[in-house]
Order: structure tokens, then C-alpha cells, then sequence
């Protein structure tokens, strides 16, 4: 579990031991209502914060996801006046949220914009929503990748500093609470995944990058 976890779910747990304290006392199906409300709160705030191990693939030109969730989009337009290819990956309340580097390399770059809280699974999100961006440079090649937050995510969390040595499905960060990861590569990489199909963070292949 991620340790900011911690925080969120353990006053959850101790008010709900509080409210069975005060049931066992009081018998009030008030109490007992609540306190029932409250250990399900728990359980959903910290199964939230789980953080699995994952098996990292070893093929040297996969394209890992950096998150879990459902693709959304595939999409070739221009980012900062070249072209790119961009896939984008919605994530509910319900998958792991953090994420992971798709590629082994360097941080060459961190950039964080302020903007809007649109639902992640909208196409406006990728481009008005507030979201971290952070850029790998390795050996096979360079990637761009968007932490974004949602409607209900509004807490970006990201753990590592430009210049930074990446291991390909190393943990970088995370976005609370449902969120929107979009990774962009360059025009020669190809995909392996369509819209809808459900992807893990540090497992799944995305796609290729070029053979150099």
C-alpha cells in the first residue's frame, strides 16, 4: 500500500471502531448503521491505495502502461510543434493508481499546468485539465507522459526530480481518486491495444518503439 494511504484510511477505520464501541454500548441501529457506513468507507479508501507488485516485461522495445485502466483514446496529433502519436488511459476510483514509467531512461523534463477538473474520460481532458507532464529519454527514444486529474482527483502526486534514472515499470507517482494518464510516442512507434481494452500498469505492452 501506498503510504499516503495511511492517512486517509486509518481515521476512517479508528471512527468506525469508535461507533461499534458506542453500539455495543448503546445498542442504536443508528450507531450500528454508521458505523457499518464507515468500515466500508475504510475499505474502499485504502483498497484505493494498494500498490501490487507487478511482473515487468522484458521485451527490449515493449512500451509499458504507466497506469491501470481502459484506453480511451488513440489519437495522432502535434505536441510542441511535432507530430505524435497519443494514447490516452481513463482510471476509475476502482483500479491502482500508481503509476509507472513506460520506458527505462532518464527525466528530462517535469512541467506542472494548472486547469481544469473535467471528467478524465473526456477528450478535453488531455488538454484543459490540471495534470502533471513529465518527459523519459532512454533508449528507445523519448515519451511524454500526462498524470491528469478528474472530476473527483484533484491530488497529483509525483516522487521523482529531472535528471532522475528510470527502470522500465519503476513507480513514479500517483493521482487521487480517479484520473486520466495519456502517454505520447513518436509517430514510428506502434500500438498493440485498441480503445476499450483494459491495460496494467508495469505489465501490459502498450506497443513497440522502433528498433534502433
Amino acid at each position: 500500500m501506498v503510504k499516503d494511504g495511511y492517512g486517509y484510511g486509518l481515521p476512517l477505520v479508528l471512527i468506525a471502531g469508535g461507533l461499534v464501541g458506542a453500539w455495543y454500548h448503546h445498542r442504536s441501529i443508528f450507531l450500528l448503521t454508521t458505523a457499518i457506513f464507515f468500515a466500508i468507507l475504510s475499505f474502499l479508501v485504502l483498497n484505493f491505495f494498494r500498490d501490487p507488485e507487478r511482473a515487468i516485461p522484458s521485451e527490449p522495445q515493449a512500451i509499458i502502461s504507466p497506469a491501470d485502466g481502459q484506453v480511451v483514446q488513440l489519437v495522432e496529433e502535434d505536441y510542441e510543434g511535432r507530430p505524435v502519436r497519443r494514447l490516452s488511459i481513463f482510471m476509475s476510483p476502482l483500479d491502482v493508481h500508481v503509476n509507472r514509467t513506460p520506458i527505462a531512461g532518464r527525466i528530462t523534463s517535469i512541467q506542472y499546468k494548472k486547469g481544469a477538473f473535467r471528467v478524465a474520460s473526456q477528450d478535453l481532458a488531455s488538454v484543459e485539465n490540471e495534470q502533471n507532464i513529465f518527459t523519459v529519454e532512454g533508449e528507445q527514444g523519448v515519451i511524454v507522459v500526462k498524470q491528469i486529474a478528474g472530476v473527483l482527483a484533484r491530488r497529483i502526486v509525483f516522487w521523482k526530480r529531472v535528471g532522475d534514472s528510470l527502470a522500465r515499470g519503476e513507480r513514479v507517482g500517483l493521482i487521487k481518486f480517479g484520473s486520466r494518464v495519456d502517454v505520447l510516442v513518436a509517430p514510428s512507434a506502434e500500438w498493440r491495444v485498441k480503445v476499450g481494452d483494459r491495460v496494467r500498469a508495469g505489465s501490459s505492452i502498450l506497443g513497440t518503439t522502433a528498433a534502433s
